[in-house]
């Protein structure tokens, strides 16, 4: 490679390649008008499966399973690889264009909640669940919820991006976002050996928020980059993900707004619980999601 000299002013290149070239720009707002559906139950998601989209649809069937109808939601599905997301719709939910976005039509007057963690803290105080209420347990809580936020883009957009999407392979790019994905995995090892749950003895919204990113991470799902990570070397959030995994909600989380992998645990949209035995994709085809 030859060494890069930046301009005195830097000017967006469409040709740049990249996974995301298509979809990837400069600026804000919609790039077209696009009405988003609105289905029967007070919360509307319109989302996909990615690791911040799965926070979200695991703490609402983790509030359905505990007995909080009010939780019962309509998940639609945002393509964002086709731009889905730049939607007039969409952006008016979301002015920052990115999954998941979600409209509370429970009041008098309709809620938009965005950013994943928002949403997940929106849902614990409304339902009064997943979140500690004394002060010390809930501050805990929302520690590791804010260190996920501000984490995650190092995995996502660092490690992620270098090591699986960037148009060619830098030394430099995987190596330094390597080295941070491994001592945050560290992070979350040394606490894990200490407790059964993120934030203590409770499975909480941190751990909601976490799994998708970290856990996924550790299990091979994410980049496959286990090896390359040598997530074996972390027993403890190991566990930690196997447990997680064991809890039906979080099984059904993973599957709403999913378009890859097994068609049996593909669905594409959600309406009704039914719908995980009834229209997954093996079972409507890929015409009728």
């Amino acid at each position: 490679m030859t060494e890069y000299s930046p301009p005195k002013v830097w000017v967006w290149n469409k040709g740049n390649g990249g996974a995301f070239a298509s979809t990837n720009r400069p600026v804000a707002g919609p790039t077209h008008d696009a009405v988003l559906p609105v289905g029967k139950h007070p919360l509307q998601l319109y989302s996909l499966a990615t690791p911040n989209g799965v926070k979200v649809t695991t703490m609402l069937e983790e509030l359905l399973a505990l007995g909080h109808t009010g939780a019962e939601y309509d998940a639609w599905l945002i393509r964002i690889g086709e731009g889905d997301q730049f939607g007039s719709g969409f952006v008016q939910i979301n002015p920052n264009s990115k999954i998941p976005a979600m409209v509370d039509h429970s009041g008098a007057e309709p809620i938009r909640v965005f950013e994943s963690g928002s949403i997940l803290l929106y849902l614990a105080e409304k339902f009064g669940a997943f979140l500690p209420k004394d002060i010390k347990g809930r501050t805990e809580c929302l520690n590791w919820l804010f260190w996920q936020m501000g984490s995650a883009p190092y995995v996502g957009g660092g490690f992620g991006h270098f090591y699986a999407y960037a148009p060619q392979k830098i030394e430099y790019a995987i190596d330094r976002f390597a080295m941070e994905t491994k001592r945050q995995l560290d992070v979350l090892n040394r606490r894990l050996a200490e407790t059964p749950y993120i934030a203590g003895d409770d499975y909480t919204i941190a751990d909601m928020a976490i799994f998708p990113w970290y856990g996924w991470l550790v299990e091979g799902w994410l980049y496959n980059a286990a090896e390359f990570l040598s997530v074996a070397d972390y027993p403890h959030v190991q566990r930690w993900a196997r447990d997680l995994l064991a809890r039906p909600a979080v099984q059904r989380g993973r599957m709403v707004n999913r378009t890859f992998g097994d068609p049996a645990t593909q669905l594409h949209e959600r309406h009704d619980a039914s719908d995980f035995t009834t229209r997954t994709q093996d079972k409507v085809g890929t015409h009728n999601p």
